[in-house]
């Protein structure tokens, strides 16, 4: 209820004071970073997905969120099939929403792999996981070549299952595991 008050005296407080590139105020909290950005496909929401969300939005007071395109995944050639971007974005706002950080989202959709890290001046940093750091890295390669201050990088180790391995879209959809990175108990039937 106290975080919910605030976000209410935050709301209340922009409309006289204004902040005209956020559209809100969040003065009284403390950011590392005005702006970051964090990016995946997003397909079945997990744990992993959940930390790095929860380190792009502890670090920026605002989170441009990118969510791959259809047309980039197609050409992402994943081993399974991807729900479709808007269910996709559908479940991402739902999370973010239940966590109390959607009002300080601003969710894109990614056209290519890198989306708007590599063009928005107002960026200060990038949350990626172990698997994209290389992603990270050519973002700020583009950046530099466009005249633009590097990124600072923060890597996000992946987040393991019971069984120590990654949690990955793939294995849930296995059903080896669950979205909170539980083993799924397989039960066979005995012949009798």
């Amino acid at each position: 209820m106290e975080r919910l008050a605030i976000c209410n005296y935050v709301l209340f407080r922009n409309f006289l004071d204004g902040d005209a590139w956020m559209g809100f105020d969040l003065s009284q909290v403390k950011f590392r970073y005005r702006a970051v950005a964090v990016g995946g496909t997003f397909d079945i929401l997990h744990i992993g997905h959940e930390k790095l969300l929860a380190k792009a939005f502890e670090l920026g007071e605002l989170v441009f969120v990118g969510i791959t395109g259809d047309r980039l995944v197609s050409r992402l050639r994943k081993n399974h099939p991807v729900r479709r971007f808007a269910v996709r974005r559908r479940n991402l706002r739902r999370l973010l929403k239940t966590r109390g950080w959607l009002k300080r989202a601003r969710i894109t959709e990614l056209r290519d792999s890198f989306g708007p890290a590599t063009r928005r001046r107002r960026l200060e940093a990038i949350v990626v996981s172990e698997e994209t750091r290389l992603n990270g890295l050519r973002v700020n390669q583009l950046r530099r070549s466009r005249g633009l201050k590097p990124l600072r990088l923060y890597v996000v180790r992946m987040a393991r299952a019971d069984d120590g391995r990654v949690l990955s879209d793939t294995r849930i959809r296995r059903g080896e595991v669950s979205p909170e990175g539980r083993l799924k108990v397989r039960i066979r039937a005995r012949a009798q």
